[in-house]
């Protein structure tokens, strides 16, 4: 009897397979590293084929080889993958160049503020609930047709990464309405639909997916979708979600009031709502199911932050070993890293202040400083960057029940005993931690008919919490105050310096 269920989530630097049994044993995993491309400072690109469909196939061959599972046994599938990204078909539904990602890319800021002014920023809110940034994916459209005319032509379908891999599997167009909501101003949060106020402008919606709920059927896997990854033509596939919604699902973040913190390559925090809150300093965007909304918050780099520390500043330490000893030299380090403090910003920044000319900074430097401490004031700056949105999201007036820490930044204890000092935020953590696929499987099982949303609360237990450390709190709110205030003293600066960097580009 078919009873599996496949969830497969794409990520920014790898991606993961898992089989779950309809009880939530995780009963296989698999992982596979990819890289991303920078061709330019500001651009993020993934080939949509090479990277991510050959990443999907790769995975369902694996966990499906007959070791002891086979494609018979699968009963649902659904995909996720990082988002909102921007990939145009041709007519064929073949990529006409690679995907450009999510609100790490941020070459269109021109584009935002020629559509800020032609639209007015208080019209682009009423419409879609937040303000243009670097995550809104319709300045990219437009980034698109500015400055690659031919391809513009071609193209006959604007997707994003997981309705793309939908697409492969299904040959079905759809794409989730958490995912849509970013697409402004081509998406209207008060209808939850498509709108053609601004086809014009941007494109015309025509181009893009049918929508549906991440728990829905989007289709079923095609005679093509079953040829090249091994999956039973016929098995139903799922409509999906971006990775931090589905991530989210994943440790039962599901019910009003419930917060994730994910530490991914980048930052996230995801908050459930039954009605919105739109501020625009933040993302108010449709929820994983009908009658839910989420009220969103995203730093541009976190992982990839950590990341880049290992490749350029740790090159004498093996890559296996490189995080164990980075991390457990910064744990020997006292808060405050003794007097460094790291803004984060190497990739811009997104919420809460949505400035994509932003650029990092290290102040404090001496020449008695280690690498362990500008290590730590690395995970602080991370910090910082997290107790600024929980604020902003205080701030809206929201109610927060409870924040639930996920991602790979959770599988020490170093970094989330940092977050929680500096937010003063306890985080619960979940036995299970294997991230979005986890929860892609879940959504599998519902929208195959094999589980309900209560089935969630089996699914995830907790295995314990970290609560803040009363001894660092007199430090960390000093230095958080000296966080906010670089930033507003050095703005200016930073926008001069990022202009540099595109010149040399």
């Amino acid at each position: 009897m078919s009873e599996l269920l496949l969830g497969i989530d794409v990520g920014t630097y790898s991606s993961k397979g898992v089989l779950v049994a309809p009880d939530g044993t995780v009963l296989k995993s698999q992982v596979v590293e990819h890289g991303l491309d920078i061709p330019h400072p500001g651009w993020a690109e993934q080939d949509a084929e090479r990277v991510w469909w050959a990443d999907v196939v790769a995975l369902c061959k694996t966990l499906l080889d007959g070791r002891p599972y086979t494609a018979g046994e699968v009963a649902a599938v659904c995909l996720s993958a990082i988002g909102p990204c921007l990939l145009p078909l041709d007519r064929q539904g073949r990529p006409l160049r690679r995907g450009i990602l999510y609100g790490v890319d941020t070459r269109a800021t021109e584009e935002i503020e020629l559509l800020e002014r032609s639209i007015g920023p208080a019209a682009l809110f009423r419409l879609s609930g937040m303000a243009l940034s670097s995550q809104a994916v319709g300045p990219k459209i437009l980034w698109l047709r500015r400055h690659e005319p031919e391809i513009w032509r071609q193209t006959a379908r604007i997707t994003t990464a997981s309705s793309y891999l939908t697409y492969r599997l299904t040959g079905e167009h759809v794409m989730d309405r958490h995912t849509a909501s970013h697409y402004i101003p081509l998406f209207d949060l008060k209808s939850l639909e498509w709108t053609d106020r601004y086809a014009q402008q941007v494109a015309d919606p025509s181009l893009l997916p049918r929508l549906g709920w991440s728990d829905e059927l989007a289709g079923e896997v095609s005679p093509q979708g079953a040829r090249e990854t091994g999956l039973k033509a016929g098995t139903p596939v799922a409509v999906g979600a971006v990775d931090a919604l589905a991530e989210a699902v994943s440790v039962g973040v599901a019910h009003p009031g419930d917060l994730m913190v994910m530490y991914g390559s980048t930052a996230f925090l995801l908050l459930v709502q039954e009605s919105p809150t739109p501020d625009p300093r933040l993302w108010t965007v449709a929820g994983a199911r009908q009658g839910q909304y989420n009220l969103a918050a995203g730093m541009a780099t976190s992982g990839s932050l950590t990341r880049w520390f290992r490749d350029e500043l740790a090159r004498d330490l093996s890559e296996t070993e490189a995080y164990k000893r980075l991390y457990q030299a910064a744990e020997q380090v006292p808060a405050g890293a003794r007097g460094l403090l790291v803004l984060p910003y190497f990739s811009g920044e997104r919420t809460p202040i949505n400035d994509p000319k932003a650029r990092g900074l290290i102040a404090g430097l001496s020449l008695s400083h280690r690498r362990e401490e500008l290590f730590r004031a690395a995970l602080e700056g991370v910090g910082y960057g997290i107790r600024h949105n929980l604020e902003t999201l205080g701030e809206v007036g929201t109610s927060v029940r409870r924040v639930v820490a996920v991602g790979g930044g959770t599988q020490g204890r170093t970094w989330l005993q940092i977050v929680s000092d500096i937010s003063g935020q306890e985080q619960l953590l979940p036995e299970v931690t294997l991230g979005a696929s986890y929860g892609d499987a879940f959504l599998a099982g519902v929208a195959g008919g094999l589980l309900r949303w209560d089935d969630l609360e089996r699914w995830v237990r907790l295995k314990g919490r970290v609560a803040p450390n009363p001894a660092h709190k007199a430090r960390y709110d000093e230095l958080y105050r000296i966080y906010l205030e670089i930033y507003a003293a050095t703005r200016t600066l930073m926008h001069r310096l990022a202009g540099m960097g595109q010149e040399g580009a």
